[in-house]
């Protein structure tokens, strides 16, 4: 332990973000006897996170690019308010360590880790050789960057197909592309440093191998300036739809506690690897045979967070801010305990059918569900619009149980009982998931959405619940019976498969 560490006063804290995450923090913040700030823009002077703030200040147009993503007027809010203390939530610049650094030159504690880590971590190339000298195993793959196309062909041969492109810069699934036909893959690299450039204003890319099966597996941590880490076990994250995160969970049916601890471990030996300091995620994928590689280090706080919470007790929020002022740990990992299983959902603004597309508009009702062990962690409320300058994300609607059984009970009930009105959702597709016997058994990948789910199984599920029919079950032997054979098995009675889905959408759609 560091003992020379000193501690820094912090009195008030400004959140540099909007929508449920800036509430969520501000009632931390509010709970430890401590003031906030809101930065908003034109869009979201009404929102609730501003009005809950203790003081807000406007910082621009609703453009991102002219508001939450300039750090000077970030910095200039912190100034006018004196705030001691920035917090900067998921997302605009919480990862920019550009920002971070700006912020405690400045002499304000930034709640988060240090400028170099968020460097190292946030450019996967660097990640990868910051964890490998930690003995972190790595999927096969280049070791630097990628700007050839005939030198990604060479690589992409030697790794063996299939391949995953990926953007060096960036997240958020945007330059990636996974290539099974060789001829295809001078295109979709190219499509992947296009759209990497795009995205990021870099568009290298690397290669590695695409882990089939894959298991999207995170394990929180949570690190001290004295040299102390803990970590607060596994998140699942294999439900996803255009490589982003819709259904986390956690523990994960996956991990046996022998597995989970050695993850742990590993995720801890990451953190070591570029000095972190705070609370981080450590990402890995987790392929058939229960082998596990390191995917990346996301540096702050994730969307998921609550389901961490809601087994373990711990506040995030509240211990990066004890972090942030200088703190030792009070936590000790022999004293960290799994309690239940907890299930979230990201309630987005989407018309799924129409291929999770974004629905705009104003909340003609937002009536959050409640009852024992449900979380619901909102941004938004009856009458406010969902605009198109920001992520569609309305709520993150969470529900914790004795055992994941009850988990997923308590969470069907609050989406049947969540009432949204004025724009399409995510929560049917939630149910959806809940319901299918691949999700229920635990046995699912991040393939699960490309294999099991379209427009067709989708309004099966919705007429099934109208019906009052066990969805779940009538799928389940179905399914079972598709793959008997050739994907139009015969049943036993001499019908085929295909004609009993047929007669089952006949019964009940409508």
């Amino acid at each position: 332990m560091n003992s020379e560490i000193s501690t820094r006063s912090i009195t008030k804290v400004l959140v540099a973000n909007r929508g449920e995450i800036a509430l969520r923090i501000m009632r931390t913040v509010r709970s430890m006897g401590l003031k906030s700030v809101a930065v908003y823009s034109d869009v979201d002077a009404d929102m609730p996170f501003a009005r809950y703030a203790d003081e807000a200040v406007h910082i621009g147009p609703a453009s991102a690019s002219e508001s939450y993503l300039v750090p000077a007027k970030i910095l200039e809010a912190a100034r006018k308010t004196g705030a001691d203390a920035i917090h900067p939530g998921y997302g605009f610049l919480s990862e920019n360590a550009a920002f971070a650094a700006a912020v405690e030159a400045q002499g304000i504690a930034f709640i988060g880790p240090r400028p170099d880590s968020i460097q190292t971590m946030g450019d996967k190339l660097s990640a990868k050789a910051a964890v490998a000298a930690q003995n972190v195993p790595l999927v096969p793959g280049s070791d630097g960057e990628v700007n050839d196309l005939n030198e990604a062909e060479r690589l992409a041969q030697h790794i063996g197909f299939p391949v995953m492109v990926k953007a060096s810069a960036g997240g958020g699934g945007k330059g990636m592309r996974v290539v099974h036909d060789p001829a295809l893959l001078r295109s979709e690299t190219e499509r992947a440093m296009s759209e990497a450039t795009s995205a990021f204003g870099n568009g290298a890319v690397f290669l590695e191998r695409f882990v089939t099966e894959p298991r999207h597996i995170e394990i929180q941590v949570l690190c001290d300036m004295h040299g102390n880490g803990v970590h607060l076990f596994e998140r699942e994250c294999s439900i996803q739809r255009r490589h982003q995160k819709v259904v986390e969970e956690a523990p994960s049916a996956l991990l046996d506690n022998a597995l989970r601890e050695k993850m742990g471990r590993c995720a801890l030996d990451c953190a070591k690897a570029c000095g972190y300091v705070g609370a981080g995620t450590v990402e890995f994928l987790v392929d058939a045979d229960r082998n596990f590689y390191f995917l990346e280090m996301n540096t702050r706080l994730q969307v998921e967070h609550p389901v961490t919470e809601m087994i373990t007790g711990v506040d995030l929020v509240e211990e990066q801010i004890r972090v942030a002022r200088g703190e030792a740990l009070r936590l000790k990992q022999e004293d960290l305990t799994i309690h239940g299983h907890s299930i979230e959902l990201r309630v987005y603004a989407e018309d799924v059918p129409a291929g999770f597309l974004p629905s705009t508009g104003t909340l003609a009702a937002h009536i959050a569900p409640e009852g024992p062990g449900i979380r619901v962690d909102a941004g938004v409320e009856t009458g406010d619009d969902i605009s198109i300058y920001y992520d569609p994300m309305i709520a993150k609607l969470c529900a914790h149980g004795m055992d994941r059984t009850q988990a997923m009970e308590r969470l069907r009930r609050a989406i049947d009982e969540y009432e949204i009105q004025g724009v399409e959702t995510t929560l049917d597709f939630g149910r959806f998931v809940l319901d299918h016997p691949a999700f229920i058994s635990g046995k699912f990948d991040t393939g699960f959405v490309g294999a099991h789910f379209d427009a067709t199984s989708f309004e099966d599920h919705a007429a099934a619940r109208r019906a009052g029919v066990d969805w779940s079950a009538a799928n389940a032997v179905l399914d079972a019976e598709q793959h008997n054979g050739n994907g139009n098995a015969t049943r036993s009675s001499g019908t085929s498969t295909q004609g009993t889905k047929t007669a089952w959408r006949g019964r009940y759609a409508g």
